[in-house]
């Protein structure tokens, strides 16, 4: 049965052929899932039935290959982007193109994204690393299979939440479920499975750079956002509030007749800002894209 199962998901994934890799990915994931569960039941409730008929009547249930591929593909233009549908983007922007990214949900998306990575960063490099040296560590006792199983399970589930922040915040389609694992195979049989796939290693990867490129996107877009507010604020905040201007650890008080001309720069490097956030954002997508999904 395994070997019709698989010749039907290589039909699917040629009727998908074009589609986002991530969309593919979850389409053959949730067809192997249902077409095995409902194999095994068909053949526990009829043990008498030829293979090949239970097969048959599966299918007809399920769907053949082609109706399949032609409802993930009207499903994934009804749902549309996950970002679009939280912040809806306005198709003609009353603002100029340079100011654009004030009034664009990807950008501001990206924006969150490059903070939030910082953090989403320190854990994931903290725990692939602290994770993946104990793991290896523990090969040297008996249990250490085990952990280090357990650990290569971790790394699949981690990679799922990562996808589904970058799809939240970068609105780049990302894989929806895990793939899926037949729950009769044996656990060594399973660890198996993980440690020679490439995709764990990939995200194994992605998670130990994930810090320092967190760090990156804090320091570089985080303080050009920062620096923008306060040029934008000076005017008030020296003159009303007799606050210095603080840049770079000097504090110093700007002469009056440069403060039109601060704020003038503060509110050109904001949208900059933005501008090189959604650019950042773009490009990371695409990175997790390639280290998250499956070839």
């Amino acid at each position: 049965m395994d070997k019709q199962i698989d010749e039907y998901l290589g039909r699917l994934k040629n009727e998908l052929k074009g589609c986002d890799r991530s969309l593919i990915q979850d389409a053959l994931a949730d067809a192997r899932e249902h077409l095995s569960t409902a194999l095994d039941n068909a053949l526990k409730k009829a043990p008498g039935l030829k293979q090949q008929e239970v097969w048959q009547s599966v299918v007809d249930k399920f769907g053949t290959a082609g109706e399949v591929a032609s409802a993930y593909r009207e499903a994934e233009v009804r749902l549309g982007s996950p970002l679009t549908s939280i912040w809806p983007s306005r198709p003609k922007p009353v603002l100029s193109r340079f100011l654009g990214p004030l009034a664009d949900a990807r950008a501001w998306g990206a924006f969150i994204y490059a903070l939030l990575s910082f953090l989403t960063g320190l854990v994931y490099c903290g725990w692939a690393i602290v994770g993946g040296l104990f793991s290896l560590l523990a090969l040297f006792f008996i249990f250490g299979i085990p952990l280090a199983g357990l650990f290569l399970f971790s790394l699949k589930g981690i990679a799922l939440v990562e996808g589904r922040v970058v799809e939240a915040l970068l609105a780049v389609r990302m894989p929806r479920k895990p793939l899926f694992v037949s729950p009769d195979l044996k656990w060594t049989a399973k660890i198996k499975a993980l440690f020679f796939a490439a995709q764990t290693w990939k995200a194994l990867v992605y998670f130990i750079l994930q810090f320092p490129i967190g760090v990156l996107y804090l320091f570089v877009i985080g303080g050009l956002f920062v620096i923008s507010l306060a040029f934008i604020a000076s005017p008030v905040l020296e003159l009303g509030f007799h606050l210095p201007l603080e840049l770079l650890g000097a504090e110093a008080f700007t002469p009056a007749w440069l403060l039109p001309l601060v704020c003038l720069a503060g509110l050109v490097l904001l949208p900059l800002t933005l501008h090189l956030a959604k650019w950042a954002g773009t490009l990371h997508g695409r990175y997790a894209k390639a280290m998250l999904v499956k070839d």
